[in-house]
């Protein structure tokens, strides 16, 4: 019986601490940022995979049309192939954060292969803008302590989010919105993809037309679309350029 419990007990251990290491609330390997304060009008639109052609310029150009700031977190693979778009990006207002070079799943990469990973990044981004990041956002949202010691080491604050649109399987736009607009509460970070990990071109059309709805709609209720940074605490680590 003593067994049993000590089994099922070490059983529910494991998976509690599996959850964590995916969980984009998950706090038990170390501190990240999920959202700003709660109940503000404030919405932080995050986009991952990027940059992606022509599904990024398409959103840049939604953006604008709604004087609205999101946040990209980029491949840095992708953006050695497309560092005109990574520049664009910049050039409109946005803030740029580190998603690895190739998207593993960091639970099972090593340190040393962790640290390649977001160092190969950051040098493709740097050699792109002339800027490095200073936020980082695991893929998959897998993450370990040494995943965020590496992070912090490089100087960079990791990034999760509080409400998904869970649009990576390409669904039509309006179930998008839906599923990010039944969970706005304000304050929130929205995961979004303007690309896929699977390779440049991946289609995101419907996340182009998500994102003008859901621009259209919350504006009307007095919310503002900003970046990620000025939700932060103000701390010379986690306050960059927006």
């Amino acid at each position: 019986m003593l067994g049993a419990l000590i089994g099922g007990g070490a059983a529910a251990l494991l998976g509690a601490a599996g959850y964590q290491s995916m969980a984009p609330t998950g706090q038990w390997y170390g501190r990240t940022f999920t959202r700003g304060v709660p109940g503000t009008k404030q919405i932080a639109l995050t986009y991952d995979d990027g940059p992606n052609d022509p599904h990024t310029m398409r959103l840049l150009e939604v953006l604008a049309k709604h004087d609205a700031r999101a946040t990209f977190f980029l491949i840095g693979r992708f953006v050695e192939q497309r560092p005109d778009i990574v520049r664009e990006i910049v050039h409109a207002g946005h803030v740029i954060g580190n998603h690895t070079f190739t998207h593993p799943r960091l639970i099972f990469t090593s340190p040393t292969e962790t640290r390649n990973e977001l160092q190969r990044c950051q040098q493709a981004i740097a050699t792109a803008t002339g800027h490095t990041p200073k936020m980082f956002r695991p893929p998959f949202g897998g993450r370990r302590p040494d995943t965020l010691r590496i992070a912090r080491e490089m100087g960079m604050q990791t990034v999760m989010w509080s409400i998904t649109g869970f649009d990576w399987s390409a669904p039509p736009a309006e179930r998008i919105v839906q599923r990010v607009s039944r969970r706005i509460r304000g304050g929130d970070v929205v995961l979004l993809h303007d690309g896929s990990h699977l390779g440049m071109g991946g289609d995101r059309a419907q996340t182009v037309i998500a994102t003008e709805r859901l621009l259209a709609h919350w504006k009307q209720q007095s919310y503002a679309f900003i970046s990620v940074p000025p939700m932060m605490p103000l701390n010379k680590e986690t306050r960059v350029s927006t």
